[in-house]
């Protein structure tokens, strides 16, 4: 039977951790801030945003959430960006996709400065992921990357599958495990003998948004599988993209949906601000 990765309970030991971080900061006179845009009325969308909110609150971020009509042009989106780009007391910056279909998803990420950029989605800073010479990891992928170290899953001379090719979650991930020295296999909708590569894994890290996809005869016995699928089911219920009944009795650890990856993602998000507003400080310092 797998041990269950609790991610609410990582999340809040993490989250203790900002706070004091944070208070730290303050002592030094710094207030880390973060400013996250909605345009429209995306009922997810706001749910998100306003755990994002309450999030900040927590641990002591500052945060301003800055609402826009569905109608709102792409100019005064980019325009409200520059804005923030150039505020002192911002340390990050977060527009929340999905965006309206009028807007240019790619000219809004790259006019996010790269310094302010805590989703990590800029060109510069997946680059530098690529590399390995980082200082913001998109939320989820760092997320999964915490949930394994503190729960004494080595990495190191493991094989790896991640199935999921998406460039927030699958891509990152795959350079994350490469950088903790797994060897990594990318999995897809096109990949043939995907349960024979699943089989392979000592960690299977699974994100393609398919509804219990991943089966028990698909696990290696004693492997470890994060699900980082949120899929809602006819009857309105969560299910991940992997078939919990089934692995839990195959997997060695297993993340159940909702309660496993999820309250990671804001949680990174919170880390990525606290980093931002330290590397701000320190270029301040230097100039």
């Amino acid at each position: 039977m797998a041990k269950i990765i609790d991610g609410k309970k990582i999340s809040a030991e993490i989250r203790q951790e900002i706070a004091q971080d944070v208070r730290r900061m303050k002592e030094a006179g710094i207030v880390p801030g973060l400013a996250v845009i909605i345009v429209g009325e995306d009922p997810a969308s706001q749910i998100y945003v306003r755990n994002k909110g309450r999030a900040c609150e927590e641990v002591g971020i500052h945060s301003e959430i800055i609402r826009l009509p569905e109608q709102t042009v792409q100019q005064a989106l980019l325009s409200q960006i520059a804005e923030l780009n150039a505020r002192d007391d911002i340390h990050g910056i977060l527009v929340q996709l999905p965006l309206p279909r009028h807007i240019d998803e790619g000219a809004v990420i790259a006019a996010i400065s790269p310094d302010k950029d805590v989703d990590a989605f800029s060109e510069v800073n997946v680059g530098k992921i690529m590399i390995g010479n980082f200082r913001f990891l998109p939320c989820t992928p760092a997320g999964v990357m915490e949930l394994l170290k503190r729960s004494g899953i080595e990495t190191e001379g493991k094989r790896a599958v991640v199935v999921g090719r998406s460039n927030i979650v699958g891509k990152p991930q795959a350079m994350l495990l490469l950088h903790a020295n797994a060897t990594v296999t990318i999995c897809h909708s096109r990949t043939r003998n995907l349960a024979e590569l699943c089989r392979e894994a000592d960690i299977l890290v699974v994100a393609i948004g398919r509804a219990n996809f991943i089966k028990a005869e698909m696990v290696k016995p004693g492997a470890a599988v994060i699900d980082v699928g949120m899929n809602r089911l006819p009857d309105g219920k969560l299910a991940g993209d992997v078939d919990f009944a089934g692995v839990s009795e195959v997997a060695g650890y297993l993340t159940p949906v909702p309660g496993g990856v999820g309250p990671m993602t804001i949680t990174m998000l919170l880390k990525n601000t606290v980093t931002a507003a330290e590397a701000a400080r320190e270029k301040r310092e230097r100039s």
